[in-house]
Order: structure tokens, then sequence, then C-alpha cells
């Protein structure tokens, strides 16, 4: 899959094994340490939960982020423009 020929605002998900994850369609990273990554993406907020995760590779003006760890969960908080129920549980 060529990810530079994908449409402005498209979202897409690719995992390979549980190692190695690509997400596109990113529009900001909120959250990240080795056990978790929250996203704002085209499509909601997506969590991602795991451990030893790392960013490979994020690119926001691509929309694009690489990460490699141990994958556990991905989960969408909600829907495109609602925000914050999640986080307002994590850290509100």
């Amino acid at each position: 899959m060529n990810y530079e020929t994908m449409e402005a605002g498209a979202h897409r998900l690719e995992l390979e094994g549980r190692e190695r994850l690509t997400v596109c369609g990113v529009e900001d990273v909120e959250r990240f340490d080795e056990t978790g990554l929250i996203m704002s993406t085209t499509q909601g907020t997506l969590v991602v939960t795991g451990e030893g995760l790392h960013i490979g590779k994020l690119s926001l003006d691509g929309g694009e982020l690489h990460v490699e760890g141990r994958i556990d969960s991905m989960t969408y908080e909600d829907g495109p423009g609602e925000r914050g129920s999640l986080l307002r549980r994590l850290f509100g």
C-alpha cells in the first residue's frame, strides 16, 4: 500500500502481528508513553495500549504514525468532532 497516494483525511489502520501498527489520518498525538498512546484521528480518538511501545515515525503533515512494541488493544473513544470523555476520565 502506498500511503502517499491516500486522500487527505483518509483513515487507515494496519497491524502487522501485534508488533507494528501504522495509522493514517492522525491529526494529533495527545499522550504517549511505553504503555499507551492517545491520538486524535479523522475518525475520532484512538487509544492504543500495550508494552514497550515506541513511535518509529510520526508525520503530522502527512497524518501518518508508526508504532512498534507489543500492542494489546486499539479502541475508538468517540467519533469525528467529539473529544474528551476518555481524556477526562484519565486526566480529569
